[in-house]
């Protein structure tokens, strides 16, 4: 009877368990890449991965809306993709979203590739940040055919060549491994070509179109996928979806890594310190230009920082300084004012989409610097020569007059009013002495005939 009783409470624990099994391990991770696509993004997918592998998912679902983004964390992505054990699906979703640059790539790399209608993909030539290059020259006496042929080459110099066919050999390889179309892929490499949602099906860019979330996993039951060499049959029905916003972490890490914020950052920095080190004691610029500096610093290091531009920005801030303390008529200004901007231009790759600074923020801190710098740094410089007018210090080198006569200590008038004053050489009344010390209310006097003799 005993043992009836525990076996009876064994079946009982493990059906209560069970629920809980099914719970954990019937789910899907829902992913939200919405924007360029940059270090936080990277961050943010490979937390999600790996909190899907930690709690047993059967599905990732990577919902697109991009218009692109840094070559480096696309292909930091693409590799959580082409590793994870679980089976990803990268939907372009909603509609009038769209997958470009980058997210072709990522769309591609994927074990399954879904589009919500009204969507596109493509336009994935990628930029560099010096621009092309120039041309090469023609070739007298080349006849169509050769010149039809050299269309189909990408323009530029040999840099740009060089980057588009990285590009080409990049997506072909992910085109072939999931067995989609690459004649395509290369020519949206290529020619920045683009498709519908509608096309991209027809093509076989894409594996099938879902209108939304509910559709897209109706549409995944009992298809197969190979995951790391192993054939797998998907199965959504009965799964929980989990939809895993960015964190704190990511969000603060999405703010440092905006080049805008970062510039705004290193300049703050600087100003604090070139403010600290001119005005020694006032602790809060310091403080707070070497906590501004230090993000900028760190974001500047996860970004595509042109070191010319950078060193610019220091050059024109350096001859701004130089400006105030060495006037030279403007051409220090001017000059630094030339090379903040330039540097300001070209220190981020502006050809990447949303990882440009913004030209209305370069000109405003171009002006703030050179006012800030020339004109308000100047002035100060200019304010500490001149004469101090107020405390004791103002009394000295003024001159006074003798009220009485006397050899050692005496009375005399100064600023209209009467000082007691030590000497040590005879003194008339009405003579003019001159201040030489104060202590206390004691003035120190020598005359003026004895140092003017």
């Amino acid at each position: 009877m005993k043992h009836w009783r525990f076996s009876f409470f064994l079946i009982l624990v493990f059906l209560s368990a069970m629920p809980v099994w099914a719970e954990s391990e019937g789910k899907i991770i829902q992913l939200e890449i919405e924007g360029p696509i940059g270090p936080a993004t990277t961050d943010y997918v490979k937390r999600g991965f790996d909190h899907a592998i930690e709690s047993s998912a059967r599905l990732i679902i990577l919902r697109l809306d991009t218009p692109g983004g840094l070559d480096l964390a696309m292909r930091d992505i693409i590799k959580q993709i082409i590793a994870s054990p679980i089976p990803v699906v990268a939907y372009v979703a909603p509609s009038g979203a769209r997958a470009a640059s980058a997210g072709t790539y990522i769309l591609y790399a994927a074990h399954i590739a879904a589009m919500a209608p009204a969507t596109s993909v493509g336009a994935a030539t990628p930029v560099q940040i010096a621009g092309p290059g120039p041309s090469p020259p023609k070739t007298p006496g080349s006849d169509d055919n050769k010149q039809d042929k050299e269309k189909s080459k990408p323009k530029g110099g040999a840099m740009q060549r060089k980057m588009i066919n990285d590009a080409v050999a990049y997506i072909k390889g992910l085109a072939k491994m999931r067995g989609r179309n690459a004649e395509w892929a290369e020519k949206a490499v290529r020619e920045a070509a683009t498709l519908t949602a509608e096309e991209a099906l027809e093509k076989n860019v894409i594996d099938l179109i879902a209108t939304d979330i509910g559709d897209l996993l109706k549409k995944l039951n009992g298809r197969k996928v190979t995951v790391l060499g192993q054939e797998i049959e998907l199965k959504t029905q009965g799964l929980v979806l989990e939809r895993l916003e960015p964190d704190w972490r990511s969000r603060l890490l999405a703010v440092l890594t905006n080049p805008n914020i970062a510039y705004i950052l290193m300049l703050l920095g600087i100003y604090g310190l070139i403010f600290e080190f001119s005005n020694p004691g006032a602790v809060v610029p310091g403080v707070l230009g070497g906590i501004c500096l230090l993000l900028a610093l760190f974001a500047f290091q996860v970004l595509p920082i042109n070191y010319a531009g950078l060193a610019l920005i220091l050059l024109g801030l350096s001859l701004m300084v130089a400006e105030a303390f060495v006037p030279s008529f403007g051409i220090l200004g001017i000059g630094g004012v030339v090379a903040f901007t330039l540097g300001s231009i070209m220190l981020t790759d502006t050809s990447v989409p949303g990882f440009g600074i913004h030209l209305e923020l370069i000109l405003a801190f171009a002006a703030t610097s050179a006012l800030l710098f020339i004109m308000g740094l100047g002035m100060v410089i200019k304010a500490r020569h001149n004469p101090v007018v107020t405390g004791k210090e103002e009394l000295l080198n003024q001159t006074a007059e003798a009220l009485e006569d006397f050899e050692a200590e005496g009375w005399v008038r100064l600023h209209s009013e009467r000082w007691r004053a030590i000497t040590d050489r005879p003194v008339r009344k009405g003579d003019l002495l001159k201040v030489t010390g104060i202590d206390g209310l004691t003035l120190y006097v020598t005359p003026h005939r004895e140092e003017n003799p």
